[in-house]
């Protein structure tokens, strides 16, 4: 498709956008104030869509009908096949809807359109599927008491769930969260990035389409200190869910602990190293650094940010990172040829920025990039460096952006202390063919997944969490993201007739 007349069709869509008020005991409606706010096209810094912008009050009424759904609606007391059956057509729209959810994705967020298609919405239609399966499979346990007593625990879902998302993953951490929290029976309200609101809102028409009752889902958009806040905050919510930065992440435990002592899970920032060993395969180790690196243009939580690389290869596997990187092809996210789109916004464009303007100030090597891509929209070059030290700003903080730092290792037990020398705990990436350095390493790196000879490889059925300041108190993905969504109730009852009463 050439490009005017494939910028001829983005207009339609984006003219044909539907959802922009808030989603509330299943109606949309504007905010009680009446505000909006923008939701921006990092392609071309033009205003998509004006959206409602919710506030204390609009959380409130958002609980108050979870509330009500949760004591007295029929969803927490459906059989769990009942669930399963509603959440499988849940998962069957999102599959239909395909296209319109990675149009949203691409124009709101930046992107790749056709990743989105063949990776991202597939994967979070497995998400809702995978969970669906789930809900008739939460059993208590018999317990064996006394002779006088016996006795079973209820697995009962906690209440009301307040779901804070990220922007990086808008569409995937929605279902990522709502998916378990649905399976468990709760009802929730999800409040959404104010960067990438509206694939949340069209997630919500389309549960309510497959038959998820009023009530149980409510998305209120609007910003993370007034909304998000409210949720944090509020004392009729049960628990907390929370992605995003360790600095935010803080504040929500703090809301929650002065309220209602309410529950908190939390999955926060990393600075993921990947480690690079010198019997790897020069090829393969360059095509994961890269795209353990540029994936999502780097705005993902775990991406490999620190390549460290063995001394006997280090020098060829720079070399071939730095020939490819040659070849990502930065643009258009709709453009099939397209590797990395936009960082979200001007905000996260301007921060990545300053941080290769970090690198360069603090003596590290630049090797390729480190500057903005074209004229317009928030591109950003993939940026590598090297001689990149442990006590540098790079190499420390989370830079969210195509940013990659190379940095040479002699031993196993160097690249050991280096992989964990950083107070986050998120991931961690393994290249070696010796199956003696991937376990001693993979046992001794300090992160809730380490991937090995892969990256970026995320399943339903595998959970991920974080140790350190990469968050807690439950993972996502996998069967223990239910944990966090269900609360234990022991029953202990009589034997009768018993010579000891």
């Amino acid at each position: 498709m050439a490009n005017e007349e494939r910028n001829l069709e983005i207009e339609k869509k984006i003219s044909n956008i539907r959802f922009t008020k808030l989603f509330i005991n299943g109606e949309f409606t504007d905010s009680i104030s009446g505000k909006t706010f923008e939701t921006v096209d990092p392609r071309t810094e033009e205003t998509i869509a004006k959206v409602a912008e919710g506030d204390k009050e609009d959380i409130d009424l958002a609980v108050k009908a979870a509330r009500k759904a949760f004591d007295h609606g029929s969803w927490p007391r459906l059989p769990g096949c009942e669930r399963g059956k509603i959440m499988n057509k849940f998962a069957d729209l999102i599959e239909e809807n395909l296209e319109e959810l990675a149009t949203l994705e691409a124009l709101d967020a930046g992107k790749v359109y056709s990743f989105e298609i063949a990776v991202d919405i597939p994967g979070i239609a497995k998400e809702v599927r995978y969970f669906a399966g789930a809900a008739d499979k939460i059993h208590g346990r018999s317990l064996k008491l006394s002779s006088v007593f016996q006795g079973y625990t209820l697995l009962e879902p906690i209440g009301v769930v307040g779901l804070i998302i990220p922007w990086n993953f808008p569409s995937a951490m929605f279902t990522l969260k709502c998916a378990p929290a649905l399976a468990a029976g709760c009802t929730m309200v999800v409040k959404p990035a104010e960067q990438a609101p509206l694939s949340a809102l069209y997630l919500a028409h389309l549960a309510k389409v497959a038959g998820i009752p009023n009530g149980v889902i409510n998305v209120v958009t609007g910003f993370g200190h007034t909304a998000g806040a409210a949720v944090a905050s509020h004392m009729d919510i049960d628990c907390v869910s929370f992605t995003g930065s360790t600095e935010v992440g803080r504040l929500v435990m703090q809301a929650a602990a002065t309220s209602n002592l309410k529950s908190v899970s939390l999955e926060l920032g990393g600075k993921s190293p990947l480690m690079i060993f010198d019997d790897s395969n020069i090829e393969q180790a360059a095509d994961l650094a890269l795209f353990g690196s540029l994936a999502n243009k780097g705005e993902i939580c775990v991406c490999t940010s620190r390549v460290l690389i063995q001394e006997g290869i280090y020098d060829e596997v720079v070399k071939s990172i730095v020939e490819k990187a040659k070849k990502w092809v930065v643009g258009d996210p709709f453009d099939p040829a397209t590797c990395q789109g936009p960082q979200v916004d001007r905000k996260q464009f301007e921060r990545v920025l300053s941080y290769i303007d970090h690198g360069k100030r603090e003596g590290a090597s630049l090797l390729f990039g480190g500057k903005r891509c074209g004229e317009k929209g928030y591109y950003i070059t993939p940026t590598i460096f090297e001689n990149v030290t442990d006590d540098m700003i790079i190499a420390k903080e989370e830079i969210f952006g195509p940013v990659i730092g190379l940095m040479k290792f002699k031993t196993i037990e160097e690249a050991i202390t280096k992989a964990n020398k950083t107070s986050y705990g998120l991931a961690a990436g393994i290249v070696t063919n010796d199956l003696n350095i991937a376990n001693r390493v993979s046992r001794s790196v300090r992160a809730g997944m380490i991937w090995i000879n892969c990256y970026h490889n995320f399943d339903a059925g595998c959970p991920i969490g974080g140790y350190k300041l990469s968050g807690f108190g439950g993972m996502d993905h996998g069967m223990e993201a239910l944990e966090k969504y269900l609360q234990t109730k022991a029953v202990v009852t009589p034997i009768y007739n018993s010579p000891w009463l």
